[in-house]
C-alpha cells in the first residue's frame, strides 16, 4: 500500500520504519525541517518502567491539588489554558478514580514493556549507540514519598515488572554520586529501567526507513484529511494527494485535523522543560535515571550528558520559559548529584516541549472514524517509552495480524 504519515517525531519516525519494513510505499510529511524537532527533541530521555515517568498517567503522583498550590507547584495553568484546559484536568482527575482505571494502568505498563524489548531489538539489530543508561532509582526521603507511586508500583508488580525496595545504603551503591547530606529513608530501584537519547534514535529510524525506500518530506504543512478518496491536503497544493493509507502520528496538531471530520479527540499539550548539560565528574553524575516523586523530576544519564527534565504546564504560554521551574531542575541537578554536572557550560541546553496528553493518560492507537484513516498519536509523557512497540503494533493491524500487545484501551472508541 501507499501509506502517508503526518509527522515525524518518533512516534511517526518508528512507524515509518515499521510500516517500509513491511514493504509498503511509505511517504512522512512533517511541517519541521527534520525529523524529532518538537516534542521528541529533548524529552525526559526515560524509556522504562514507563509508569514511573512523571505525568505518564493520573492518579499516579498524588492530589491534583497538592500539585498545583505552593511555590514549587508541579502543574500550572498558563496563558492560554482557558476553560478547555480546566474541564481537560477535571477529566484527567476523574479517570484516576473509574472503576477501570486499573486495568488501563496494567495495559500501559504491558505496552511499556513491549516497546522497551522492541526499542532493544531494533537498537541492536541496526547496530545504534543511542547512549543508553540501564536502572532506575526512585528516593523516599520519608515512607510517605511511596505513596505517591503506590497505584504505579502496585500495577508494575502485578505485570511482573521488578521493582525492589531497597535501604538507604544501597541506594548510595546504586547511585555513588548520591548526596551524602540528603536524608534517605531508602528507594525503590529497578535494575531493568532504562534511558536513551530518543532524538537520536528518531533520526537513525528516519535513516534506516528511508533504506526501506521511505520518502520524508519536510517543511510541509498537512492543513486536511480527506476521506473520499483517502488522502491529504497540504498548503499550498491546489488539489489533495491520494493514498491508500494515512497514519496520523502529528502529536499535539493531531486533535485540529480530527475535528473537520467530527472527531473532538480530548488532546491537551502539557509542556514540560529540560536541562541537558555535560557530565563533570563521572562518579559524581547520575549512571541511570533517578526519579524524585515528590517535585516529578527525572534525571536521566545520556552518554556523557546528564538530562533533568520536569514542570508541567497546561496552555502555551507564547512559548516563554517559566524561570522558577528552570531553578527548581538546577537545583535537583546540583542538589542530589553535587560536583557531577556542568551546569555553567556553554553546551548546556535548555528546552521547553509538548506533551501531547489525553485526559486518560493512554494513547489512541488503531483505526480512525473513517476507513484508511490510522491513529498513533496522545502518548503524553511517554512518547518515546511506547513509540516502538506503537508502531509495530499498527504496523499490524494494517496487516491484518494480530499484534502482540493488547490494544482494547487504546481505541478510538473510548471517546
Amino acid at each position: 500500500m501507499r501509506i502517508a504519515i503526518v509527522g515525524a517525531g518518533i512516534i511517526g519516525a518508528a512507524t515509518a520504519f515499521e510500516l517500509s519494513s513491511d514493504g509498503h510505499e511509505v511517504v512522512v510529511l512533517e511541517q519541521r525541517a527534520s525529523a524529532a524537532e518538537h516534542s521528541s527533541f529533548a524529552n525526559t530521555g526515560m524509556l522504562a518502567p514507563s509508569l514511573l515517568i512523571p505525568w505518564a498517567a493520573p492518579g499516579i503522583g498524588g492530589p491534583l491539588a497538592r500539585q498545583m498550590l505552593g511555590h514549587r507547584a508541579t502543574l500550572r495553568l498558563v496563558r492560554g489554558a482557558g476553560s478547555a484546559g480546566l474541564g481537560w484536568l477535571w477529566r484527567w482527575l476523574r479517570a484516576g478514580r473509574q472503576p477501570g482505571h486499573p486495568e488501563r494502568l496494567a495495559a500501559l505498563a504491558h505496552l511499556g514493556r513491549y516497546s522497551q524489548a522492541r526499542t532493544r531489538e531494533l537498537a541492536a539489530g541496526l547496530g545504534a549507540d543511542i547512549e543508553t543508561s540501564r536502572g532506575a532509582l526512585l528516593p523516599l526521603r520519608t515512607l510517605a514519598d511511596r505513596q505517591l507511586v503506590q497505584p504505579a508500583m502496585d500495577v508494575l508488580q502485578a505485570c511482573g515488572i521488578a521493582v525492589r525496595e531497597v535501604d538507604a545504603e544501597t541506594a548510595r551503591l546504586i547511585e555513588p554520586g548520591l548526596a551524602a547530606d540528603v536524608p534517605l529513608a531508602g528507594a525503590l530501584h529497578a535494575s531493568d529501567g532504562e534511558a536513551g537519547n530518543c532524538r537520536l534514535f528518531a533520526q537513525l529510524l528516519r535513516q534506516a526507513a528511508q533504506e526501506r525506500g521511505a520518502r520524508f518530506v519536510f517543511n510541509v504543512r498537512v492543513e486536511r484529511l480527506h476521506t473520499s478518496p483517502t488522502g491529504v491536503q497540504l498548503a499550498g497544493q491546489p488539489a489533495p494527494e491520494a493514498f491508500d493509507a494515512v497514519v496520523l502520528c502529528a502529536g499535539e496538531a493531531s486533535a485540529g485535523l480530527l475535528r473537520p471530520l467530527g472527531l473532538r479527540l480530548p488532546l491537551a499539550s502539557l509542556h514540560g522543560y529540560s536541562v541537558s548539560a555535560p557530565v563533570r565528574e563521572d562518579v559524581h553524575a547520575p549512571q541511570g535515571t533517578f526519579i524524585d516523586p515528590q517535585h516529578r523530576i527525572t534525571i536521566a544519564r545520556q552518554g556523557q550528558r546528564v538530562r533533568v527534565s520536569g514542570g508541567a504546564e497546561l496552555g502555551h504560554a507564547g512559548g516563554t520559559h517559566h524561570a522558577p521551574t528552570l531553578r527548581t531542575l538546577y537545583l535537583a541537578l546540583s542538589g542530589w548529584f553535587p560536583g557531577g554536572v556542568l551546569t555553567s557550560s556553554p553546551q548546556v541546553q535548555v528546552w521547553r516541549g509538548a506533551r501531547p496528553t489525553l485526559p486518560d493518560g493512554a494513547p489512541v492507537i488503531g483505526a480512525g472514524p473513517l476507513p484508511g484513516l490510522w491513529l498513533n498519536t496522545g502518548h503524553g509523557a511517554s512518547g518515546w517509552a511506547q513509540a516502538c512497540g506503537s508502531a509495530r503494533a499498527l504496523a499490524d493491524l494494517v496487516a491484518r495480524r494480530t499484534p502482540a500487545v493488547d490494544l482494547q484501551h487504546f481505541s478510538l472508541q473510548r471517546f
